[in-house]
């Protein structure tokens, strides 16, 4: 794959939004100075996506030290107590399973099939099955959100196969083909944010890009996490391809995506660029589509994140967390802010970038 952007650049930005994550304390709320430990206080879905690719990079890098301060952050938060459990707290769990099983700890094994139990035998679930989208802030009575893949599907993929349990690896392939099933717009290939079976409509038909980019970047992630066998694989990468095609046609010549992808007149937002980015290259990885038709997508995407990485290590242009919205006008109203999803995506991205570029020359 030929880079426009080279390693050396590509190296420093991944540093800056690594000093960046850590320099956040809270959602807006970022420290005079970065650490050299994680600040973020509250255990939920924000910190969750972002430990996710801290870990990755630490993976691809082989730096332990990066491995053990993300340990230590957990270690933290396991004696100040964990939250609630719910759908968004349980974002955080997929990197513990990752890190139980690369440290060995059963300790962190032991939270984390807690955890996977009370969610396959006790979590609430709508209508066939899925996960209702519960979160601190409310029930969400009967509602499917495609957030949940990433937040909550894919740790019980990972739980099953670290603890090697098939039944929640079974469930976690379920639950990605319930929420497609509810949640695809057939006529446009791309996924609304969410479904309620209280009324059986998809709230404002919203075709949000952070809740696309979700599914663009948690199928080809169960892929690399479970390896999904036979008609499953199949339905999933077709829904896959679907999508990204669908996708390609709603990027700008600058490389962003709009936060409502099939409205000029919404923002545009880096976080679901970068994880659009990321899950095409993902896709690519696991063998779902060809590189040499995204390629130009990719670059697009790439110069498009590089660009927003500030002086101080945030990625800009990243909406704040979003709740369901009843009408498109919520989704334009929605605000920037620095936060380690941001963050994490576009580290996830970035490094997966360098990665084919390594492995490309």
């Amino acid at each position: 794959m030929q880079a426009n952007i080279n390693t050396h650049i590509l190296n420093e930005a991944l540093t800056s939004l690594s000093r960046g994550f850590r320099s956040l304390k809270g959602i807006g709320n970022v420290e005079a100075k970065s650490s050299d430990d994680i600040l973020f206080d509250e255990w939920d879905w924000e910190v969750g996506v972002g430990l996710y690719g801290d870990f990755r990079d630490a993976k691809e890098r082989n730096d332990q030290a990066a491995l053990e301060r993300i340990g230590r952050w957990y270690d933290w938060q396991i004696q100040r107590g964990l939250p609630r459990r719910q759908v968004n707290s349980t974002a955080p769990m997929l990197t513990l399973a990752l890190l139980a099983e690369h440290f060995q700890r059963d300790d962190w094994k032991s939270i984390v099939e807690e955890w996977a139990d009370w969610i396959h035998t006790k979590m609430p679930k709508t209508e066939e099955e899925g996960y209702q989208h519960l979160v601190k802030e409310r029930d969400n009575d009967g509602e499917l959100w495609d957030d949940t893949l990433f937040m909550a599907a894919l740790f019980m993929g990972a739980a099953g196969k670290l603890c090697q349990r098939p039944e929640w690896t079974q469930e976690a392939q379920y639950q990605y083909l319930c929420h497609i099933r509810f949640l695809g717009d057939t006529r446009s290939g791309l996924f609304y944010h969410g479904w309620t079976f209280l009324g059986r409509h998809n709230f404002a038909n919203a075709l949000w890009a952070r809740g696309n980019a979700w599914l663009t970047l948690s199928i080809p992630e169960l892929f690399r996490i479970l390896e999904p066998q036979s008609v499953t694989a199949r339905q999933l990468k077709n829904v896959y391809l679907t999508q990204v095609r669908a996708l390609k046609e709603c990027q700008r010549k600058d490389g962003m995506f709009h936060t409502l992808l099939n409205d000029p007149s919404s923002p545009i937002e880096a976080s679901a660029t970068a994880a659009i980015g990321y899950g095409l290259l993902a896709g690519c990885r696991e063998g779902l589509l060809d590189i040499t038709e995204y390629q130009e997508m990719i670059h697009l995407c790439l110069n498009a994140v590089i660009k927003r990485i500030n002086e101080n290590g945030i990625l800009e242009e990243v909406s704040d967390g979003t709740a369901m919205g009843h009408s498109l006008e919520f989704y334009k109203q929605i605000g920037n802010t620095p936060t380690p999803y941001g963050q994490a995506l576009a580290s996830l991205f970035l490094s997966e970038y360098r990665s084919f570029t390594n492995k490309t020359h």
